[in-house]
C-alpha cells in the first residue's frame, strides 16, 4: 500500500513548488485578482483531493471482511463487523478530518421522513448521534462498529412511510413478521472518522448495505457510487453470479475505468480430497463464469479470500496471505486508482499553470514594451533642443486625453456588464433551482398515477436544462462584449492583451444528464405503486433536488469567479498603461525642466531593463519547477 503515500508526497512536492511560484509572484506584483483566485483553485484541488473506494455487494459475499483485509489488519483484529448474513445494514463511509475527533457519526432512519437527502445532513451537526471512538483499545472500537449492523422493529405504516416496505411487493412483504412489525436499519448513513493512514492521505472507503438496498437509499444511487474512482463489485466463488448480482452491475456499476469484480471466498473451494491443479481449474471455471455473465475480461475478476489474507496477515502466515490472492487485488487497485487519479489532477493543474504563465507573460510582455518605449522615447532626445522636447510632452499629453476619453467610454459597457451579470444570477440562481424542486413536490403529492407521478420530474429536467442554457448564453454574450473591448484597446491604444478566459458550462449539463439517465434507469418503465415504490420515487426526487442544487451551487460559483476576474487582467494593464503615460509625462517635464538629467534617466531605465530580465528568468524557472513537480511519476510506478 505505499504507492498512496507517494501520492501524497507527489501533491506535496506539487504544493511546495507552486508555493515557491506564488510567493515571488507576489512580491513582483505579478498576480492580479484572476491570478490569485485560479492558485487559490489549485491549491484547493491539492489539498481536497480524495481516492473513494466504493465496495458492493450482496449480504453474505464477505464485503465487510474484505475491507478488513485490505485496510485494518494492523488492528490485530477485525474492526468492521463481518458474520455470516448482513452485518452492514446502512451506507457507511471511512474517512479522516483533521478537525473532527475520532467517531462514528449516524444519521437516524427516521430523516428518511423529511425532504431532505442524506447529503443534505452533512454539514448539520444535531442531525446525527456521535459515538467517539477509543483507538488505543481495538476491542472496543469493534463493539462500536456494530452500531451499523443495529435495526429497529416498526409497525408496517412507519417502514412504508420510509420507502421500506410494500404489502404489494413480494419481497418486501415477507419482511413482515409474525408479531405484526417489520425489521429496518436503525440508522440511515454511518461516518466513521478514524486516523488510519490510508484515509489521513485522502482514500475513502464505502462500505455498502446488501444490493436490495442500493435501489431503496438514492444517495447511493445518484451520488456516492457513481462518483467513485474505483467500485469493487463482489461475488461469492460458491454461488458465482445471481440474477440480482446481474441487475445491481447493469443498472447501477456496469463495465468501465475503476470497476473491479472480486470473485470471494474461494476458500470454499479448496477441497482436500483434490489435487492443487482441480482446485485451481475450478476457481478458473468459477472465473471465467463470472467474466463471461457480466460481460467482461477474465482479468478483470479476481478471486481471492478475504478472511484467510486477514488471518494471514494478523498471524503473520505469509503462505496463507499467498494462496488467499489478495496481493494481486491490492496491486490492481493501487497500479490502477492512482496513476488514473494522478492523470486527472495533473492535466487539471497544468491547464492552471498554463493560464496562468499565459497571463503573467503578458503583465511581463507589456512592462518590458513600456520600458523599450520610454528607453526609446528618451534616447532620441539626445541633441534635441528645447522645442523638440517640448513637442514630445505635447504628444503625450494628447495620448493621455485620448486614453481617458476611452475609459470614460468603457462605463457605459460596465453598465451593460451589470445587467447581463443580473441576468446570469437569474438564470442559475438558487431560488431558481429551489422554486423548480417546489413545484414537483407538489405535483407529486397530488398525483395518484404511475404517469402522473413521472412527468413532473421530466418537466423539471427540462426546466433545469433550460436554465442552465440561458445561463450559458448569457456568458457567451458576456465574453462576446469582452472581448470586443479588449480587442478596442488593443488597437486604439498598441496594448498586448489577452482575451478573456471562456467559461463553460457544459460539465454541468453532463452531471444532470447523468443525473436524469439514472433516474430513468429506475424509474422509466417500471409500473410505481401507490405505496412504496411512490414513496421511493419520492425519496428519490429529494435525493435528485439536492444533487440538483448542489450543479447550481457550484455553476453559481464557477460564474461568480468568473464575472469578479474577466475583466481583472484588461484592467491590470489600463492602469499599467495609464501609470506609464504619467511616468512618461513626468520624465519628460523633468528634462525640460532641467531637473534631471538625460542621461542619468536613460541609466535608470536600461537598470529597469535588466532587473525586468531577471524577474522573467526567475519566474520561468520557478514556473518550470511546478512543471517539473507535476510531470514526476510515482517512484514505484516507475520501477513497475
Amino acid at each position: 500500500m505505499l504507492d498512496l503515500q507517494q501520492y501524497a508526497d507527489w501533491r506535496a512536492q506539487v504544493a511546495q513548488a507552486l508555493e515557491q511560484y506564488r510567493n515571488w509572484a507576489q512580491a513582483t506584483e505579478l498576480l492580479d485578482g484572476a491570478a490569485e483566485q485560479r492558485i487559490a483553485r489549485a491549491f484547493a484541488r491539492l489539498r481536497d483531493d480524495r481516492l473513494s473506494v466504493a465496495f458492493v455487494a450482496e449480504f453474505s459475499r464477505g464485503k465487510s471482511e474484505l475491507i478488513n483485509a485490505i485496510f485494518f489488519s494492523d488492528y490485530g483484529q477485525r474492526i468492521v463487523p463481518s458474520s455470516p448474513g448482513r452485518t452492514t445494514m446502512c451506507p457507511t463511509e471511512f474517512a479522516w478530518e483533521p478537525d473532527v475527533p475520532p467517531s462514528i457519526r449516524l444519521l437516524p432512519i427516521e430523516t428518511r421522513a423529511e425532504r431532505l437527502a442524506t447529503s443534505d445532513y452533512r454539514d448539520v451537526a444535531d442531525a446525527w448521534t456521535v459515538v467517539p471512538l477509543d483507538l488505543s483499545a481495538p476491542a472496543l472500537m469493534h463493539e462500536s462498529f456494530l452500531q451499523v449492523s443495529l435495526t429497529r422493529r416498526v409497525p408496517p405504516d412507519e417502514a412504508q412511510r420510509y420507502g421500506l416496505y410494500d404489502p404489494e411487493d413480494a419481497d418486501l412483504a415477507a419482511m413482515l413478521g409474525s408479531d405484526g412489525l417489520v425489521e429496518i436499519p436503525r440508522w440511515r448513513h454511518a461516518l466513521i472518522n478514524v486516523p488510519h493512514p490510508l484515509l489521513k492521505q485522502g482514500l475513502v472507503i464505502l462500505d455498502t448495505p446488501g444490493l436490495n438496498a442500493i435501489g431503496t437509499e438514492p444517495e447511493l444511487t445518484l451520488n456516492l457510487i457513481p462518483n467513485a474512482h474505483a467500485v469493487l463489485f463482489l461475488l461469492a466463488a460458491e454461488t458465482g453470479v445471481t440474477k440480482s448480482d446481474i441487475d445491481v452491475w447493469r443498472t447501477h456499476i456496469g463495465n468501465g475505468p475503476g470497476r473491479i469484480v472480486v470473485l470471494n471466498k474461494i476458500d470454499a473451494l479448496w477441497d482436500e480430497l483434490r489435487t492443487e491443479e482441480e482446485n485451481e481449474a475450478a476457481i478458473t471455471r468459477q472465473q471465467h463464469d463470472a467474466a463471461r455473465l457480466l460481460g467482461v475480461a477474465d482479468t478483470q475478476v479476481y478471486p481471492v479470500s478475504a478472511q484467510k489474507a486477514l488471518v494471514g496477515k494478523i498471524t503473520g502466515d505469509y503462505d496463507l496471505f499467498e494462496k488467499s490472492r489478495m496481493g494481486a487485488l491490492e496491486g490492481a487497485l493501487l497500479h490502477e486508482l492512482i496513476p488514473a487519479r494522478q492523470e486527472i489532477l495533473r492535466q487539471q493543474l497544468q491547464d492552471d499553470l498554463a493560464a496562468l504563465t499565459g497571463a503573467q507573460s503578458t503583465v511581463l510582455g507589456a512592462r518590458s514594451r513600456d520600458l523599450v518605449e520610454q528607453l526609446q522615447e528618451l534616447q532620441s532626445l539626445r541633441g534635441k533642443n528645447q522645442g523638440v522636447i517640448t513637442h514630445m510632452m505635447r504628444r503625450v499629453e494628447m495620448e493621455k486625453k485620448e486614453f481617458d476619453a476611452s475609459l470614460f467610454k468603457m462605463q457605459g459597457t460596465r453598465a451593460v456588464f451589470a445587467t447581463l451579470s443580473t441576468e446570469l444570477y437569474s438564470a442559475i440562481g438558487m431560488d431558481v433551482a429551489r422554486e423548480y424542486v417546489e413545484a414537483v413536490r407538489t405535483a407529486l403529492e397530488s398525483a395518484r398515477f404511475s404517469a402522473g407521478m413521472r412527468a413532473p420530474v421530466r418537466v423539471f429536467f427540462d426546466e433545469v436544462r433550460a436554465s442552465l442554457a440561458t445561463a450559458q448564453s448569457k456568458i457567451d454574450e458576456i465574453a462576446a462584449m469582452m472581448e470586443s473591448m479588449v480587442r478596442r484597446f488593443s488597437v486604439e491604444h498598441g496594448l498586448a492583451l489577452n482575451l478573456p478566459a471562456p467559461l463553460s458550462l457544459e460539465r454541468y449539463r453532463r452531471e444532470l444528464d447523468n443525473i436524469e439517465a439514472i433516474y430513468t434507469r429506475q424509474f422509466g418503465t417500471a409500473a410505481l405503486l401507490v405505496t412504496s415504490r411512490s414513496t421511493l420515487l419520492e425519496r428519490f426526487f429529494d435525493s435528485i433536488a439536492s444533487r440538483v442544487k448542489y450543479v447550481f451551487r457550484e455553476a453559481n460559483g464557477d460564474a461568480e469567479a468568473w464575472l469578479k476576474v474577466i475583466m481583472a487582467p484588461l484592467e491590470a494593464q489600463i492602469r499599467q498603461h495609464r501609470d506609464q503615460l504619467r511616468n512618461r509625462q513626468s520624465s519628460i517635464q523633468r528634462i525640460l525642466d532641467a531637473t534631471e538629467g538625460l542621461e542619468q534617466k536613460i541609466a535608470a531605465f536600461e537598470t529597469a531593463q535588466h532587473d525586468l530580465d531577471g524577474v522573467k528568468a526567475r519566474l520561468a524557472g520557478l514556473s518550470g519547477g511546478v512543471a517539473q513537480a507535476l510531470r514526476a511519476d510515482l517512484p514505484e510506478l516507475r520501477a513497475a
